[in-house]
């Protein structure tokens, strides 16, 4: 699928501080052994190999310097302790770097970024993977960022990310990928890098990194990290097995379509206690899978509980409330629990909405913060391994489609990582105001009967 043409490594300008070091917070150890985060973003920019790999390649690789200066943790590595006592560390030192990996591909550029169902396998010769991590007699030190560019000649390019989960979460990774988009659109030369910290601040994409009212708050570093070392738990990310025997499609709500889900909701209910356009998005796909199920030759009893599980940012509700721009991860667990067959019956929407709607009421809103029973958590979702359940990715806050790297708008964002399970990628639409799109990875028969059904669902509520 993908021809190598380069192999570099990136690091940040030599003007850059020669260490710097992040602790491993409880937050980040929430996520320590799952997959890493892959993604791949597909531009519409027709050119020619040589401008490729003489123009755009030298610029990317200048702009990816720069933004790195800014976003030093990135460049670093995860240093995880192997002696008792010791916590993990993100830390960058000098002469640490980012892999580039420069790629050729004639795959069908159009079919790659449609909305219809595609093999997933085919993505990842678009998506780099993170070097392997290396071992001392006291740590063991894993990458947590890769890099990679492809040109599709005549048609356009695409750029594939994967960062460690343990290092941040999707609002991370998006304003990282939106700094590096706007540092390399600006054409950046050195007697101008104190401004590119005056314009990422403006935007609000200048990482915050002060960390001393999260360490270890309320215990949870400690008692996070006792589970990692009694657990055994591998720093490195587990990799992507193939062949991963699923297709991905994108499902498109307008901003009209969103606000009539709404309407209805709140004409047959008036108990929903958060209404939002995650609600009804995260209802609707609930629904939808599990009237779907049988037709996709699933059989699940009516009484079988299904989960909804999905993750609320607390950078705003914590006290004292950290900044929009807080690098790392920084959300809190939710999930909700429903009968499958009262998902799948007649009154299943509003009380899917109202299930999740409740949940976000008791956990996010909760008047003893949003981290309570947060050391139950561990053993709470280990509950659920076996069980039927769902989770979100992306929230309609995310806005990939405005990463400008000169080239327009992306045409396509891709979220890999929802392949290893029943989640679905959330973010706003490229091509609607106010809409939003759902990226789905299901075995061919769930895809064909979620794609009937979403369909017909669609039909039958807004006709209602």
């Amino acid at each position: 699928m993908a021809t190598v043409l380069e192999n570099s490594e990136i690091s940040p300008p030599f003007t850059s501080p020669p260490e710097f070091s992040l602790p491993i917070v409880f937050f980040d150890m929430l996520w320590y052994d799952f997959p890493a985060n892959q993604s791949v973003l597909f531009f519409e920019f027709p050119c020619s190999k040589s401008h490729f790999m003489d123009t755009i390649v030298p610029h990317l690789k200048h702009s990816l310097s720069l933004t790195l200066s800014h976003f030093l943790p990135l460049a670093g590595k995860i240093i995880h302790p192997l002696t008792p006592g010791n916590k993990p560390v993100l830390q960058y030192k000098s002469g640490d770097s980012v892999s580039f990996l420069v790629s050729e591909s004639r795959a069908d550029f159009d079919s790659l970024t449609g909305n219809h169902p595609r093999v997933c396998d085919e993505f990842y010769a678009f998506a780099p993977h993170l070097p392997p991590a290396t071992r001392s007699e006291d740590s063991i030190s894993c990458p947590v960022l890769a890099l990679q560019v492809t040109l599709f000649p005549g048609k356009g390019l695409c750029i594939g990310f994967i960062t460690h989960h343990a290092v941040a979460d999707a609002s991370t990774v998006v304003s990282f990928i939106q700094a590096w988009a706007m540092i390399n659109r600006s054409e950046p030369r050195p007697d101008r890098e104190d401004d590119i910290g005056a314009r990422l601040t403006k935007f609000n994409c200048l990482p915050f990194y002060d960390r001393k009212t999260v360490i270890n708050l309320y215990g949870l570093d400690s008692i996070y990290w006792d589970l990692i070392v009694k657990f055994s738990y591998p720093v490195e990310p587990p990799l992507v097995k193939f062949p991963i025997d699923k297709l991905r499609a994108t499902f498109v709500l307008k901003k009209d379509e969103i606000q009539k889900l709404k309407n209805l909701v709140m004409e047959k209910s008036s108990e929903v206690a958060h209404l939002s356009s995650f609600t009804i998005i995260c209802a609707l796909v609930w629904v939808c899978s599990a009237k779907s199920a049988a037709l996709g030759g699933e059989k699940v009893a009516d009484s079988e509980p299904e989960y909804f599980c999905f993750v609320a940012d607390c950078r705003g509700r914590l006290k004292p409330p950290l900044p929009a721009n807080y690098f790392g991860n920084c959300v809190a667990l939710v999930k909700t629990v429903l009968k499958h067959g009262d998902v799948k019956g007649p009154d299943g929407f509003v009380m899917a909405a109202k299930a999740i709607g409740e949940a976000i009421k008791e956990n996010v809103y909760n008047e003893k913060g949003i981290l309570y029973g947060a050391e139950n958590w561990p053993e709470e979702y280990e509950k659920l391994v076996g069980k039927r359940q769902y989770s979100v990715a992306g929230s309609p806050r995310f806005d990939f489609y405005a990463a400008d790297y000169g080239w327009g708008k992306p045409r396509k964002l891709e979220a890999l990582f929802i392949d290893g399970g029943d989640a679905l990628s959330l973010c706003k639409s490229r091509d609607f105001e106010g809409g939003l799109e759902i990226g789905l990875s299901k075995p061919m028969a769930q895809m064909d009967a979620f794609s009937a059904t979403f369909k017909e669902v669609i039909s039958d509520l807004l006709l209602q």
